[in-house]
């Protein structure tokens, strides 16, 4: 799978900067979480930024599973 050959330094560095970044004054993903939970991410644009922000921790997570499972197998 096209995944397994993205280096896994690479994708945690990418992850780590998406879920921190902006770093000041709130990281993107944290205030969208309390967005959501305040019922008040309703934009278009902010549902967007959210999907966008999380899309590298989610192949991480991806790929850490698949890691996980060849390594049971053995």
């Amino acid at each position: 799978m096209w995944l397994d050959k993205i280096p896994l330094w690479f994708l945690v560095t990418v992850a780590v900067y998406m879920l921190l970044a902006p770093f000041t004054p709130m990281p993107h993903v944290l205030e969208k979480f309390i967005m959501l939970k305040e019922g008040s991410l309703t934009r278009p644009l902010d549902m967007f930024d959210l999907v966008f922000h999380l899309i590298p921790a989610t192949l991480l997570a991806i790929r850490l599973i698949r890691m996980m499972r060849r390594q049971g197998r053995r």
